[in-house]
């Protein structure tokens, strides 16, 4: 029998309409290709990836009469020429037309009779190279099955990837009569996935999403409340429409705000609280560089709120869930960005956990903001590990690999909860390449959750800090006043602690 969704994958396909779709991706800039490399090229090395991937050669085939759940099927025309494409930018190739090719290409839903994944290949950036844009429905990605097309991509060294030999033939679909078959024996194996199935099928979504998970409850409890701040610019009516940007910042930049703090020093430049100046700064134990990492965010949103003239009070905050892979914080509670895995690796849905975190955009302090959101990181947690499969549940939000696996947040519930989802993914900080070339940076694209404008996503990748930026065109006009006010608190950031500052920031 063919393998069936589970209620979680199958409400992600019920969820998906024009304003919210359940895919997300990744940008990747490469360097300028040595001696060439073209679509061609590029579907050769997808092509000897996803032979050991079966789920990229398998679409999804509804039951009659919603009986029971999809199920994955081998698409009998599977055409990899469909799949990975090839577009350019018109010149000069800048890096602001990249990111609106960007903006208009992941709204677009992915073709529900195909494998649900897309590559795109672009070339004519203005310095010779080339991106990568990917987009893969979360309904395919658990980490067990199949996992991210961007993350399998890439190499730790140069590859001239051959394809595989073709010996792989589609095994024949199963006819209706075999579908309604199924679903009736899997109604006798498993009686409480008939009435998912039944609320999924009449619309009712929410409520199989909340039995799918059972975490919603808990994640409100650990934030003191079952709703989240009223008022946030970032609660919009989200519509069909994208705006995208990028930021680049150093590593270095981040590691010298932590050094500078936990050796007491402080230099003040800036405006601070009344009673602060003159007192010694100090790092909570266990702050690590993701807690710096959302200090320089929540400094930003703080920058692109006063700009945009929203009153900013002293309690005013930002509620977001902030999903983190158990691996990078185990050791001593300041693993660094550069330790971690490779690229082939995929974390263990036991090994993510899910923060609800009060940004406190409201203290003009930034060393204050950090140690405000180094104590929420752990404090609202309270400990609790909160797996991916749950963390999914609460709302629903998709690949790469390592962001999906903390972060497949479904949209009816989120604005209920949080006004922001931000992934924060540590990465190689060795170079990788796809195919023969290097990548030079990688940008997450994080889908939109219902009522929410942002989503962030966080890459560090060889020695850089990269931030993804979506949000809704027209609740977030503005995005890049954001984009400009994440460099300007990373730097206010590095000022008032005296950090030597890194020489790639931008």
């Amino acid at each position: 029998m063919p393998d069936r969704l589970s209620a979680l994958d199958a409400s992600f396909l019920y969820l998906e309409n024009g304003s919210t779709v359940m895919h997300s991706g990744s940008v990747m800039v490469l360097e300028a290709p040595p001696e060439g490399f073209d679509v061609e090229d590029l579907a050769r090395s997808v092509g000897a990836r996803i032979a050991y991937i079966p789920r990229y050669r398998q679409r999804v085939r509804t039951v009659p009469g919603h009986l029971a759940n999809p199920v994955w099927v081998d698409d009998e025309r599977f055409d990899l020429a469909h799949h990975v494409r090839r577009t350019a930018l018109p010149r000069p190739g800048s890096r602001a037309q990249l990111t609106e090719l960007v903006a208009r290409v992941q709204p677009r839903r992915l073709d529900r009779t195909r494998p649900l994944w897309e590559v795109y290949l672009v070339e004519g950036l203005q310095d010779g190279g080339l991106a990568i844009i990917t987009k893969t429905h979360q309904a395919m990605v658990d980490g067990e099955a199949a996992v991210d097309l961007g993350q399998v991509l890439w190499d730790d060294a140069p590859t001239d990837a051959a394809p595989p030999e073709t010996t792989w033939r589609p095994a024949r679909e199963p006819s209706l009569v075999e579908l309604v078959t199924g679903a009736v024996v899997d109604a006798v194996r498993r009686p409480p996935q008939v009435l998912d199935t039944l609320r999924a099928g009449a619309g009712d979504v929410r409520a199989s999403l909340r039995r799918a998970a059972g975490t919603a409850t808990g994640l409100a409890r650990a934030a003191g409340s079952a709703t989240g701040p009223q008022g946030s610019p970032l609660d919009v009516v989200v519509g069909e429409q994208r705006r995208f940007a990028v930021v680049d910042t150093d590593l270095e930049d981040y590691r010298a705000v932590r050094a500078a703090l936990e050796s007491g020093s402080r230099r003040r430049r800036a405006p601070v609280r009344p009673g602060a100046a003159g007192k010694p700064a100090h790092l909570l134990p266990g702050t690590d560089l993701h807690d710096v990492v959302l200090a320089v965010l929540t400094g930003a949103l703080r920058g692109w709120m006063l700009a945009r003239g929203v009153s900013v009070g002293p309690s005013t905050v930002v509620r977001t869930l902030v999903p983190l892979s158990v691996r990078a914080r185990e050791d001593d509670g300041t693993q660094d960005p550069g330790d971690a895995s490779g690229p082939g690796s995929v974390l263990p849905a036991t090994e993510v956990v899910g923060h609800l975190v009060d940004l406190p955009v409201g203290e003009p302090d930034p060393v204050v903001r950090l140690q405000q959101v180094s104590f929420a990181m752990r404090s609202r947690s309270g400990g609790r590990r909160v797996g991916a499969r749950e963390l999914a549940g609460v709302a629903g939000f998709a690949p790469p690999t390592l962001h999906s696996l903390g972060v497949r947040v479904a949209g009816s519930l989120s604005h209920r909860v949080f006004n922001l989802v931000v992934t924060d993914v540590p990465g190689p900080q060795h170079p990788l390449y796809v195919g023969p070339v290097r990548l030079r940076a990688a940008y997450p694209v994080i889908p939109l959750a219902a009522g929410q404008g942002l989503a962030v996503g966080v890459t560090s990748y060889d020695g850089a800090v990269s931030y993804g930026l979506n949000a809704d065109r027209d609740g977030v006009p503005d995005l890049d006043v954001l984009a400009a006010c994440l460099v300007d608190a990373l730097a206010e950031l590095v000022d008032v602690t005296g950090a030597a500052p890194g020489a790639r920031s931008s």
